[in-house]
Parts: structure tokens; C-alpha cells; sequence
């Protein structure tokens, strides 16, 4: 038996969603390999001037334009959102705070307001079966 251990490999599609990135504006030699995990690990520990770049300025993934305009990815498509987004087209969104994005900020606003209550109420319910039943 050989106790070598394999070195766990991914796409490169998974290595860009891991890093917050979008794939098609990452340069050609990390777009055509494959990224091990250790690789992965360096690029977040001290990431290089393209990835830094494309973090401040994007072009941004949809899950990233989403969390920076503080709505779902579904809210995006409902708003005509389809592609993805410079960091400057996000700000000017913000600025402009058209319907929709004032629709889907509130509506997920409610989404997590909702999902806190339901959290507390669980955590109520696990600590009301936990106490021990009354003494008397």
C-alpha cells in the first residue's frame, strides 16, 4: 500500500467561485490548468496584483454583485441583471436606487428577518427541551 496522499485538484471554474472571482476576466494560464488546493490556499493567502484587481474593480460575479447591492441573485434577474458587474456600475446602481433594486433590498431585508426569527424561535424550542421539567 502506498501511503502517498494525492494532491486534491479543482477547476478552474471552482477555484474562481472560491475566490469570488469571475472566471472570463482571469488571466488565460489560470482559466487553462488546473488549481490544486495548495495553490488555492497561496492565492488567498497573498493573492496576486490581477486577483486583487479584479476583486477591487470586477468585472464581479453574480453572487458578488448580489451581496454588494444587498439582494438575491434572484433579484438581480428580476432586475434586468443578467451579466456581470465593475465595482463602478455597482456604485452607480446604488447612486441611481432604481425600483427594483428598492424592491429586492426590502424583500430580502424580509428574507432575513424572517430567517432570524425562525432561528430564535428553534434556539427557543431546543433550550425550553433542554431545562429540566419543573420540580415540585
Amino acid at each position: 500500500m502506498s501511503s502517498q496522499q494525492s494532491t486534491q485538484t479543482m477547476k478552474p471554474a471552482t477555484a474562481a467561485k472560491k475566490l469570488g472571482v469571475y472566471l472570463p476576466a482571469t488571466p488565460a494560464s489560470f482559466q487553462e490548468g488546473v488549481i490544486s488546493r495548495a495553490e488555492l490556499n497561496e492565492l488567498q493567502a497573498n493573492p496576486p496584483e490581477w486577483l486583487s484587481e479584479l476583486r477591487r474593480n470586477g468585472p464581479h460575479p453574480r453572487p458578488v454583485v448580489a451581496a454588494k447591492l444587498g439582494v438575491s441573485i434572484a433579484g438581480l434577474a428580476r432586475g434586468g441583471v443578467t451579466e456581470p458587474l465593475t465595482t463602478e456600475q455597482i456604485e452607480a446602481l446604488k447612486q441611481e436606487q432604481p425600483d427594483w433594486l428598492e424592491k429586492e433590498r426590502a424583500t430580502q431585508a424580509g428574507v432575513r428577518k424572517e430567517a432570524a426569527r425562525i432561528k430564535q424561535a428553534k434556539k427557543e424550542k431546543q433550550e425550553k427541551q433542554e431545562r429540566p421539567a419543573g420540580r415540585g
